[in-house]
């Protein structure tokens, strides 16, 4: 019986992090990008994994993988469906011997986050959606899928439980939070913020800082499919694909993740911001 699309991304997503695990094993080499941001072999040896693997899935779909467009520039995407692929999401996590780091890998279709994969090899977990179910899934030692569970966001409760960058916290995020009237706040690294959105540990994720389409379209997908939403500070949903010409053009605005409905998301958005503008009047 062939494999449906989700369950081939889900093999080569798992295959992707059995890969970075050996790598650390072994003592992974680090480098800095221009920006100052690490980069390891494993992201580079995950990411042609990868690559190659979606190529034999479906060579017609284009690929945008960050690594390749840090140093081969971003191919022109005529295409509404195309790949995006983070190898290994928060590599700082990674190279701090941390666990929350993830392997993502999503299909866009009309600027919408489609189907998404985020593989967590050190926690031994596999989050992903297909457009309308969401599953969590444990992995054995030997990367197999030993157990898949359906998941659904949950009611955001009256006090809502917020959900923050381990490496990215930002004052603006978290004046954002108090605005909310947040109460519990976790932090956490990568693509994870958004599964456990999904899997209902959590309730809202603002990112008030840069981000780029690859860190969060798996995740977003992923949310997706189990009842949550993201949104734009501007109300209006948060798309893929290209917006410029250059490495800017995967750029993500700033945006806000929710475990709750569009409508109910949207009217918070706005509300704050009358009131923002009515306390700088």
């Amino acid at each position: 019986m062939s494999l449906s699309m989700l369950e081939q991304l889900e093999a080569l997503a798992l295959e992707a992090g059995r890969m970075i695990l050996d790598i650390r094993e072994r003592g992974a080499s680090v480098v800095h990008k221009d920006d100052g941001s690490p980069v390891t072999d494993a992201d580079r040896s995950a990411e042609d994994l990868i690559v190659r693997g979606l190529e034999k899935i479906d060579p017609r779909i284009p690929i945008i993988a960050e690594e390749r467009i840090q140093y081969s520039g971003a191919p022109d995407i005529c295409e509404q469906t195309f790949f995006l692929v983070d190898p290994l999401d928060g590599t700082k996590e990674f190279v701090q011997g941390r666990t929350d780091f993830t392997v993502n890998i999503c299909l866009v279709e009309c600027g919408l986050p489609r189907l998404g994969v985020v593989v967590a090899p050190a926690r031994n977990e596999l989050f992903s959606g297909d457009g309308h179910n969401a599953f969590r899934c444990r992995v054995s030692p030997d990367g197999r899928l030993i157990e898949r569970t359906a998941i659904r966001t949950s009611m955001p409760r009256r006090a809502l439980r917020g959900i923050a960058s381990a490496s990215h916290a930002h004052a603006d995020t978290m004046r954002f939070l108090e605005r909310f009237a947040v109460g519990e706040i976790l932090s956490v690294g990568s693509s994870l913020k958004f599964c456990l959105l999904a899997a209902g540990e959590a309730d809202i994720y603002p990112r008030i800082g840069r981000t780029m389409q690859w860190d969060t379209a798996a995740g977003d997908a992923i949310l997706r499919s189990a009842g949550g939403c993201t949104l734009r500070l501007d109300g209006q949903p948060l798309n893929y694909g290209p917006s410029c010409a250059g490495l800017n053009a995967y750029a993500n605005p700033h945006f806000v993740s929710f475990a709750g409905q569009t409508a109910f998301l949207r009217s918070m958005l706005l509300s704050h911001e009358a009131s923002a503008a009515t306390g700088m009047a």
